[in-house]
């Protein structure tokens, strides 16, 4: 499985959150795009429409074990992607900024 660590990630590397709609809200990565994995296959267009072309895909979810799956799938439809290791519970640990939709300070649940 094709990981990165939260670390090695620059601004402006896209990134797919694949989490519930409920974690989304409490907080997520700011410029991410939502999917949830529960929805991924019938809105998999939506990924494809806004990610860059020939570009990776950064995959992230709570802790790493739904990100992991859309990875392997990604990594099976031809897609250069990686899961992002450790997910938004490491991403708040080590300071990255965690929004609300409204732009306010959020948290991951």
């Amino acid at each position: 499985m094709p990981t990165v660590g939260v670390p090695d990630l620059a601004d402006g590397d896209f990134l797919l959150d694949v989490r519930e709609a409920d974690e989304w809200e409490a907080g997520h990565a700011h410029g991410a795009l939502h999917i949830p994995m529960s929805e991924f296959v019938a809105r998999y267009g939506e990924l494809t429409d806004a990610a860059p072309q020939d570009g990776r895909v950064h995959v992230i979810c709570r802790s790493g074990g739904r990100s992991a799956q859309v990875t392997a799938y990604l990594v099976n439809q031809g897609l250069d992607a990686v899961n992002v290791e450790g997910g938004m519970q490491f991403w708040e640990a080590v300071g990255r900024p965690v929004v609300t939709p409204q732009g306010q300070p959020g948290t991951v649940v």
